[in-house]
């Protein structure tokens, strides 16, 4: 299974500028995860922080029980190893074919025999659909191609923590779709946990477990899918329906300077009310392969905090439950018919509803 990552009071600054401050969430082990906002607001700074790349200016960001925001070069080495990146470009090296692109992490960082790499190299490329290419350069291949084989390499040392920078950037609607669904088949046959950063509106209501929002440097909201999708939060409604109406404007600076800080779920003056987006089932395994791990794991996790969700959110959950599962969270929960579950709902005498689901 994937590892956790549990993020406590994050702050980054480049000079005086300040990126995001206080950011704190925990990434859940083994499940797919993914971070929005507009442009500039640091979300390709909040990947490179937590692999290290970026050290950010306080707070902690543990992995594996190691602080990698404040430890040596020798933990943080050790911790890197947990990681794999697929970057927004692909970054292949133009006078490596792809098999020597998928290969060199394995040549790199590992002691194994040329037979042994390519078992693994071409079992990658399987994966994500690229097998019988193993010959062709960068150049000769489509943008789409070059997305697959950054993901091919990200996936040669069994990483616990895949991270995704901006996976539909140069992609066309229908190889965004194939790739959100290979994404998605990568976390049923891993269990590695996923996070990816994105402006796609499609990535966001189908793909993740869990969603994030980034803006004016803070972290509007984290936590499962539902919650955000049912939003009714001008920033969140705003940026989901690509209003031109909202907080959100044409840069952060200016945001700020015209209208000041703004309270989350607080609508500002003239907003004309977004609404939030048609809440749709999350993607599927694709047929062949088993259901995903991290859903059941995720489902359990889910409904031990229901009661705190907002009312929109709590429904969206029960809705997606069998009549049995939902009966029986109705039960133990005490629900009451429109008005949610109740605040005083007894987490510490939870039961699992799903024993048989896989762990």
């Amino acid at each position: 299974m994937g590892a956790e990552v549990v993020v406590q009071e994050l702050t980054k600054s480049f000079g005086r500028a300040t990126v995001w401050r206080d950011v704190t969430l925990t990434l859940p082990a083994g499940e797919l995860s993914v971070i929005i906002g507009p442009s500039g607001t640091g979300k390709t700074v909040f990947l490179k922080s937590l692999i290290g790349l970026v050290k950010p200016s306080r707070g902690r960001i543990i992995v594996d029980g190691v602080d990698v925001a404040n430890c040596s070069e020798r933990q943080l080495y050790r911790v890197r190893k947990l990681f794999g990146v697929m970057f927004q470009d692909g970054a292949l090296f133009g006078s490596m074919n792809l098999y020597d692109n998928i290969a060199f992490p394995l040549r790199e960082h590992t002691r194994k025999s040329e037979a042994e790499i390519r078992r693994i190299v071409l079992d990658k490329m399987s994966m994500v659909g690229l097998l019988g290419d193993e010959k062709k350069f960068p150049g000769e291949i489509s943008g789409g191609m070059k997305k697959r084989a950054g993901l091919a390499r990200s996936l040669v040392l069994d990483p616990q923590i895949i991270l995704i920078d901006e996976p539909d950037s140069g992609l066309d609607p229908v190889r965004t779709a194939l790739l959100t669904q290979t994404l998605v088949d990568i976390n049923t046959q891993l269990d590695a946990t996923i996070v990816a950063v994105t402006h796609n509106i499609d990535i966001l209501r189908t793909m993740p477990d869990n969603i994030g929002m980034l803006f004016r440097g803070e972290l509007v909201m984290f936590g499962p899918r539902e919650v955000l999708l049912t939003s009714d939060d001008p920033i969140i409604t705003q940026f989901v329906n690509g209003s031109t109406e909202g907080p959100i404007g044409m840069s952060e600076e200016k945001d700020k300077a015209l209208n000041g800080e703004l309270v989350p779920g607080q609508p500002p003056s003239g907003w004309d009310g977004n609404r939030p987006l048609a809440f749709v089932p999350q993607l599927q395994p694709s047929p062949g392969l088993p259901p995903r791990a991290a859903a059941a794991r995720r489902k359990e996790r889910v409904l031990r905090i229901l009661h705190t969700l907002p009312p929109n959110a709590q429904h969206a959950i029960l809705d997606s439950l069998t009549p049995e599962e939902r009966a029986f969270a109705q039960e133990q929960a005490s629900y009451v018919g429109s008005g949610g579950l109740g605040s005083d709902y007894p987490t510490a005498a939870f039961t699992p509803i799903f024993p048989n689901d896989p762990a």
